[in-house]
């Protein structure tokens, strides 16, 4: 690709920079808009990759049909098939009409699906069909429809991680990598960096009618140094508050330093959590495995003292000895509040509390299986280790060993 065809490129989508990494992403960019083959665009967040997208439908044969960009991470779980391959009428609550969706809608145009990595695994395998041979089935029907998209796709997730972690298909990454487009983040863009900060601070002296700003030397050096973890987002934010908040018009590094982190190594915008950790939300399902199993190990604590109170009761009643309404009201609380026992109309019977215990029993029972079918999950899930299944629980290995021996699963 020329150099003048670039400079049209840039100034046309007003794209400020001539590194190498960017005058690759854009040359491949024009290279494949010609076809229609399917792009994936990696990059962090805030490189710029939306402009990408639109510079290849514009320069495709697909420039006069409709564009659609679409982001996967803000579409809830629940409506996001409705939302991409549309709905029949009545196919759920609120579904007062038909919808034909993004891919209905776009059909002979483009489609970009910003965070990809976002999508649902569900979701996930009805776009992959839609790639293989453009056919999709409306959220409730059951019409095969066609639909020919040209799908263009974004991410600053790490793909081949999430498929290790299961968060991603891997048919669907080797069929969208038709064409990867890498965008450099900022931190190696070099002298781009000056050239959009000399950009935002005249757009800030524009709008608001203020004197430009510059940077003294040594505040430009350190702007080249810093690691920008948040790209031109962190970059344009910075300088337009600069521009309003600083009396002075030339920014020298005492100023800088006041705008942006003291510690220019990191590149992490926000905390997250590790692949070890038991609550993100890439396992939200072990979270719900260790709460019901908490909940288990709780009730199993409570059927067992129901047991000892119900041999207590028994042998009260052997000897004879009815307990007064007084006594009853002070018995441990798994048999009931004081205030749950003065709601009857009659005192208490020492029977009444034995029938009420043996009638539960089916429930615990229930419990305890529900107890055995987790446990039997997490071996599978874990292949079989024993120590790995009940870290996962939240036991120790000697109760895990307990419970294998209890649910005859040794």
């Amino acid at each position: 690709m020329d150099t003048k065809e670039l400079q049209r490129i840039k100034q046309r989508y007003n794209i400020v920079g001539n590194c190498p990494g960017l005058n690759r992403a854009l040359t491949r960019a024009l290279q494949v808009a010609p076809t229609d083959m399917s792009v994936l665009i990696m990059g962090e967040s805030g490189v710029g990759k939306e402009i990408l997208p639109r510079v290849i439908h514009d320069n495709s044969p697909r420039k006069r049909e409709k564009y659609f960009a679409i982001n996967c991470g803000s579409i809830p779980e629940g409506t996001i098939d409705s939302e991409l391959f549309g709905h029949e009428k009545g196919s759920f609550t609120g579904a007062i009409g038909e919808s034909e969706g993004y891919f209905g809608a776009a059909n002979k145009g483009t489609i970009f699906l910003d965070e990809l990595g976002e999508m649902p695994i569900a979701t996930q395998a009805r776009l992959l069909r839609v790639l293989e041979n453009g056919e999709y089935i409306r959220v409730g029907g059951t019409q095969v429809r066609k639909t020919d998209v040209r799908v263009v796709a974004a991410t600053n997730v790490n793909l081949t991680k999430a498929i290790s972690e299961g968060r991603f298909r891997e048919d669907l990454y080797y069929r969208i990598l038709e064409v990867p487009i890498q965008m450099p983040p900022l931190r190696d863009r070099g002298e781009d960096i000056i050239l959009l900060f000399r950009l935002f601070a005249m757009q800030t002296a524009e709008q608001y009618r203020l004197p430009k700003i510059t940077l003294s030397e040594e505040a430009r050096r350190i702007m080249l140094q810093y690691k920008w973890p948040g790209n031109i987002r962190q970059l344009k934010n910075i300088t337009r508050q600069m521009s309003v908040m600083c009396e002075q018009r030339e920014i020298t590094p005492e100023l800088l330093r006041q705008f942006i982190p003291q510690d220019t190594e990191s590149t992490m915008l926000a905390t997250i959590p590790s692949n070890n950790s038991r609550y993100s939300y890439e396992n939200e399902r072990e979270v719900l495995y260790q709460i019901l199993t908490k909940l288990g190990n709780e009730i199993s604590d409570l059927r067992r003292d129901m047991s000892t109170l119900r041999k207590q009761l028994d042998e009260t009643r052997n000897s004879g000895f009815i307990p007064s309404p007084t006594a009853v009201q002070q018995m441990p609380t798994i048999i009931g509040s004081k205030q749950d026992i003065e709601s009857y109309d009659e005192p208490l019977k020492t029977e009444d509390a034995v029938a009420e215990e043996i009638k539960n029993e089916p429930e615990m029972l229930n419990i305890e299986n529900v107890n055995r079918q987790l446990l039997i999950k997490a071996l599978e899930r874990n292949g079989g280790n024993r120590k790995k299944a009940a870290e996962q629980l939240g036991i120790s290995d000697r109760t895990l060993y307990r419970r294998l021996k209890q649910y005859d699963l040794e």
